[in-house]
């Protein structure tokens, strides 16, 4: 989440806090009985929150740039409302003491909506002033400069701009309308369209920086950021074809230590455990849908390489047709796949077809999180076409991740590209709290289908 969403977030943490205060006002007539709100400990009422939190993310209610639509709002607001209403219903009807009285959680999720709301079309109405302009600069003419424009968030400020700035390069490939001048008047330039905002996208930057000019713009609030870091952080993801070794040695990431391999574990064997106890009623289910779909076994295991390119045996439902490969060979699955069958299309769907893999996961053959294990067959290929592609090997291969909640189900090498850069922001910048965001987008996409092929 970039700053804003985190204000966002907070302001939804203070609108329901007032909510909740609101509703114990608008019940009982007096705040005289809001001691009560604590009867039962400050848990409850942290559980409401992070409901709250929780429903607003899934409806992707932090994603100011949708605000836009008021449609969007209007429906996205009151599902999560309801979402969370019956969560914590449920809750509070298994737990009765956790619960605040009659009536007062419908009347906070009413008053909380309502504010929710309103906070949003007050983004969308004034996100056209000058505060929340997207200006940026875009050092360099070349490929580089014309891929970090298509990744800068399109909003409709109409104070907004992404403009170019010339340097001694080889080949113009950006829209000559957009370029405002040379990187030698870039003091005049600023002055006169004062950008937010350098990114600095050139492939030869030696010799060609007025770093003195660029160090008097920072020390003037101007941000100066590297393509490369920028599009890391718009894109959540690492522009490889654009990195040297030296981003994998001095930088802060990439970097596993005993320490944090040992927790990643511990908690890989209590999902595993959890998650298989949960879906375990499924199994019987499951299993009869897919014999009676189509003649073969159940499960189906095959070799994928896993961690320092080691292979093992993981194991899924099956989802194509028996021996579906026995003509053609390993090949990526397809849209419309013909091998798979129809239960198989509701399984990739759902990600179902996936439950088995806690048993590898169990196993020490993955972890709960991490890289899509692919298969040897494509991994050698991979290997010669696209920059460090082995670095995903250093780590555990996951039953989900990063690349699968944030790109649709890989079906061609440029798939794999795209993949892979997700996979390496993954690996660059792990930590428990990607972990647990990477968890709740599986979530969205479960409840979604997002992704499934």
């Amino acid at each position: 989440m970039n700053r804003s969403r985190y204000l966002i977030v907070l302001v939804d943490v203070c609108l329901a806090c007032l909510a909740l205060v609101g509703a114990y006002q608008l019940r009982f007539g007096s705040f005289s009985s809001l001691n009560s709100l604590f009867t039962g400990g400050f848990f409850r009422v942290i559980l409401y929150l992070l409901v709250v939190v929780f429903c607003s993310y899934l409806f992707e209610l932090y994603d100011r740039l949708k605000f836009f639509r008021r449609k969007f709002l209007l429906y996205r607001v009151f599902s999560a409302g309801l979402l969370a209403f019956f969560l914590l219903s449920a809750t509070f009807y298994l737990f009765p003491s956790f619960q605040f009285g009659r009536g007062l959680l419908f009347i906070s999720f009413v008053l909380f909506c309502l504010g929710q709301l309103g906070f949003r079309l007050l983004i969308r109405k004034f996100s056209n002033s000058a505060q929340f302009a997207t200006k940026i600069f875009i050092i360099g003419v070349g490929e580089l400069a014309k891929r970090i424009a298509e990744v800068v968030p399109k909003d409709q400020n109409v104070h907004s701009y992404v403009r170019f700035v010339s340097c001694p390069e080889k080949k113009v490939v950006v829209d000559s309308e957009l370029i405002v001048g040379n990187i030698n008047d870039i003091d005049e330039l600023i002055y006169d369209y004062r950008p937010h905002k350098l990114v600095v996208a050139l492939s030869e930057r030696r010799g060609n920086l007025p770093l003195k000019e660029f160090m008097r713009s920072k020390l003037r609030g101007v941000d100066v950021v590297e393509a490369t870091t920028y599009f890391e952080q718009e894109k959540g993801c690492l522009l490889v074809e654009n990195m040297q070794p030296s981003a994998f040695i001095y930088t802060q990431g990439f970097r596993m230590t005993p320490f944090m391999r040992s927790y990643k574990r511990i908690y890989d064997i209590i999902f595993s455990v959890i998650g298989l106890v949960i879906s375990a009623p499924l199994f019987p289910v499951l299993a009869v849908l897919v014999k009676k779909d189509s003649p073969g076994s159940v499960f189906y295991k095959q070799l994928r390489v896993g961690e320092n390119e080691v292979e093992y045996f993981v194991y899924k439902f099956r989802t194509m047709a028996q021996d579906a490969e026995k003509q053609t060979g390993a090949i990526w699955a397809q849209e419309d796949d013909p091998r798979v069958t129809r239960i198989g299309q509701f399984l990739r769907k759902t990600r179902l077809d996936e439950i088995p893999q806690l048993y590898n996961v169990l196993k020490g053959d993955m972890s709960f999180i991490g890289p899509r294990p692919e298969r040897m067959a494509f991994v050698e290929r991979l290997k010669e076409t696209i920059p460090f592609y082995s670095t995903r090997h250093f780590v555990k291969p996951g039953v989900t991740g990063w690349a699968q909640v944030c790109y649709p189900y890989g079906a061609s090498d440029e798939d794999a590209l795209e993949k892979m850069r997700y996979d390496l922001f993954y690996i660059k910048n792990y930590s428990v709290l990607l972990d647990f965001r990477i968890i709740i987008d599986t979530i969205r996409v479960v409840l979604t289908g997002f992704g499934g092929r």
